[in-house]
């Protein structure tokens, strides 16, 4: 008997959530944070200890999620709980199951705003704001967005407008039309932007600096940098993968759908590598250029290639299409967890849950001008000089990720009865089990409590 939700929801098909789930990983982080971390990390080096990292660290924990969200059918606060009382555990193990939900949603608060940049660069471009503009005019362009609060607040209004539109529809009616529309949209932008920049930029310099062998360049900090970016970019942790679990069609199998999903965020994150950094080295810009690189040193690089104004709109639109298909992904487990708690209908729960996620957005929107001043925990060494802005990405993207991605792990591993977990996994207790098991209960908790220490020191 296939088992469903207490709504009723389920994917269409082992397609549809593929798309889904390949959706909710690739974001800002595959084509905003991928590029410019690769770029401040070394290169080639960074870039084979993250392709590690995503198989043995990430890919065990997303098939950790997928496993127990289908097996709770609920939202991931419940559906640990449940699995973990199937287990002869106590229910009190639901507490690690809301890390990720409320990571998310504080994610989602702050992501929002950096999606509306990403829209609001969109006329820019076409406009041809950034057509033979020097570094400092095409800093001052985004300078300026940043010193405007009601513009950054318009086009915040309207990404989570959008974001809540499309999770009120629902799964299929939603989160499944919109993917199923806007994936391979941005897969065929890829493409096409990859060759544009191989054709106008300098591709040789992109492949030596991102896949020449470089081992003597690993260092415990490029380890580290690379571990966290597996992590954010395939989204685990984050509750998303194990509330679409949930929905997941009991034919379907785990490992084989999480497989594809992994190789297919990690071959988006090339693609934008390879989008990025022939048209840096094209331009002689600094490939470490930070979280400025796309908004910054791409524009800058656009301005002054052929047809720059064109493909730099289409580099802007490919970019709001991954960040809305993960956004809606943050919200969703929320949403989850409403409906079941108070009974709320879909449209409701993501209104109010979208509300919250925008007014604690503002905080980051005045964290750029009216409060850039403001640092609430200066008296603290670690958090000096940091904004309201600053210390939300910190408290979400060094503590509550990393936390939930461990303990979630270590709950599987060790809190789940090995047979549970065989078959829900469709495997019989051979090598392919005992890796995954091996990699869960000591390989991802390790290199996972590494960076959580590590940050926090």
């Amino acid at each position: 008997m296939t088992m469903v939700t207490p709504s009723g929801e389920q994917w269409s098909s082992r397609f549809a959530f593929i798309l889904a789930a390949v959706g909710a990983a690739v974001g800002l982080g595959n084509v905003w944070k991928f590029p410019y971390t690769t770029g401040s990390s070394g290169g080639s080096a960074f870039v084979l200890v993250y392709l590690l990292a995503v198989m043995l660290v990430a890919l065990p924990i997303l098939i950790v999620e997928l496993t127990i969200g289908r097996k709770g059918r609920c939202s991931p606060p419940e559906s640990v709980a449940l699995v973990a009382e199937r287990n002869g555990r106590s229910r009190r193990w639901g507490w690690i199951g809301w890390l990720g939900p409320l990571a998310a949603f504080l994610v989602l608060s702050f992501y929002s705003v950096i999606g509306g940049w990403v829209m609001a660069y969109v006329p820019k471009s076409m406009s041809g704001a950034f057509a033979a503009a020097d570094a400092d005019a095409v800093g001052a362009v985004f300078g300026s967005m940043l010193s405007q609060p009601l513009t950054m607040l318009l086009w915040h209004t309207v990404f989570m407008a959008l974001t809540v539109i499309i999770v009120s529809a629902g799964v299929r009616k939603g989160l499944e039309r919109v993917v199923d529309m806007l994936m391979p949209a941005l897969v065929l932008m890829l493409f096409v932007l990859v060759g544009y920049a191989l054709y106008a930029g300098d591709a040789a310099s992109a492949f030596t600096f991102m896949f020449s062998a470089d081992f003597s360049a690993i260092t415990p900090e490029v380890v580290l940098a690379a571990i966290g970016q597996a992590l954010f970019s395939t989204a685990v942790g984050a509750g998303a993968m194990m509330a679409y679990g949930a929905y997941l069609p009991q034919s379907v199998s785990i490992p084989r759908v999480s497989l594809i999903v992994v190789l297919a965020d990690t071959f988006v994150a090339l693609m934008a590598g390879l989008i990025v950094f022939p048209l840096v080295f094209a331009n002689g810009l600094d490939p470490a250029e930070g979280p400025g690189l796309v908004f910054v040193s791409l524009p800058l690089a656009f301005g002054h290639m052929p047809a720059g104004s064109f493909f730099a709109s289409f580099f802007f639109v490919l970019l709001f299409f991954a960040a809305i298909t993960s956004s809606i992904s943050m919200l969703e487990p929320i949403v989850a967890w409403a409906r079941e708690r108070f009974a709320m209908q879909r449209k409701m729960s993501a209104l109010i849950a979208g509300g919250l996620a925008w007014g604690i957005g503002l905080l980051t929107i005045l964290s750029f001008n009216v409060w850039s001043d403001v640092h609430p925990l200066d008296r603290f060494a670690t958090f000096s000089g940091k904004t309201i802005f600053d210390l939300l990405d910190y408290f979400v993207s060094n503590m509550l990720l990393p936390l939930s991605a461990m303990l979630l792990a270590l709950f599987a591993g060790w809190m789940m009865s090995g047979a549970s977990v065989r078959e829900e996994l469709g495997l019989r207790d051979g090598p392919v089990f005992r890796l995954w098991q091996w990699s869960a209960r000591v390989v991802a908790p390790l290199a996972v409590a590494l960076v959580f220490v590590t940050n926090l020191a």
